[in-house]
């Protein structure tokens, strides 16, 4: 057994009453369950005797010996660069990526990638796991992504994405004074230089909805809470230039400043439908200091 110094929330827990093992009283206690997901979390150190994880099946268990699993995993305390992991189970794992860092593979960039760098940690554990894209954020994106443990769910997930995402929530700081809530709607398209266009014609793109709130204020600058009602590419950025204040750093689509040196836009939270359970799971990164610091304490 390994000590584990920062504890994740317990899911379950029980009190041994007669002696027994690990694995044989998980199986009692979660008959609920296939063996294969109970002999999966106990291999990816979510068991816990008396505070301390096992990966053991037959590690003894004594009466009064306390055992709990986590909600998450082990593996969530990683040191992955540029990556946090935020949960992970048998179908989902989600992480809150750095700015600076691509989502998946390009023609230029295929090992310094959300996807790549997670997939061969986790293979340095099982190396038989493998993970499948979700949704992708812009490399100066910051914030939450989900990925699938496989293709079936991959396809669940994205097969109905607007209505499996309950909540996309941004953080974004852009130039000027916003000073009232509001909501964008436009027609998407992207060109062959990859820049998106808004239109307000149907014929000319993929409808999309962006609101946004005002968080602060300071000299020259919004931070806005942004949620969308659909997901396309670049459509906070694109929104946000159509009302004339374009997210900082974003040159690409008419900012002037570069003051914090990144983009200024951060993926805050997503809730979803999970693909097994049916139950909403919401998953939120905290908002970098890079672009909360001109407003001082909040």
């Amino acid at each position: 057994m390994n000590n584990k110094k920062d504890l994740n929330l317990i899911k379950d827990e029980w009190t041994v009453e007669e002696p027994n093992e690990v694995l044989k009283f998980l199986f009692e206690k979660m008959s609920d369950r296939s063996k294969k997901s109970v002999k999966a979390m106990l291999s990816r150190g979510q068991v816990l005797v008396n505070g301390q994880s096992t990966t053991q099946f037959n590690d003894p268990l004594k009466p009064g010996d306390r055992v709990e699993i986590e909600k998450s995993t082990s593996k969530h305390h990683a040191d992955i660069r540029g990556i946090e992991v935020l949960h992970e189970d048998d179908d989902i794992i989600v992480i809150s990526k750095e700015a600076g860092l691509l989502s998946i593979a390009t023609d230029s960039e295929d090992r310094f990638t959300a996807y790549r760098l997670l997939s061969n940690y986790l293979q340095t554990i099982n190396p038989k796991t493998r993970i499948f894209i979700v949704h992708r954020l812009d490399k100066d994106t910051s914030g939450v992504m989900v990925f699938a443990k496989n293709q079936m769910v991959q396809k669940k997930l994205q097969d109905n994405w607007s209505d499996k995402a309950k909540e996309r929530t941004y953080v974004a700081l852009v130039e000027g004074y916003v000073g009232k809530s509001g909501t964008v709607t436009s027609y998407l398209s992207e060109d062959q230089s990859f820049k998106v266009h808004s239109s307000k014609d149907p014929k000319k793109g993929k409808k999309a909805i962006t609101h946004y709130a005002p968080l602060n204020h300071t000299r020259g600058y919004t931070l806005l809470r942004v949620n969308l009602e659909t997901g396309r590419k670049n459509q906070v950025r694109v929104h946000m230039s159509d009302i004339g204040h374009p997210v900082v750093g974003d040159k690409k689509y008419g900012a002037k400043s570069r003051i914090i040196k990144r983009l200024g836009l951060h993926a805050h939270a997503i809730a979803l439908k999970h693909p097994s359970t049916g139950k909403v799971m919401r998953f939120e990164a905290k908002v970098p200091e890079s672009l909360t610091r001109m407003f001082g304490k909040r």
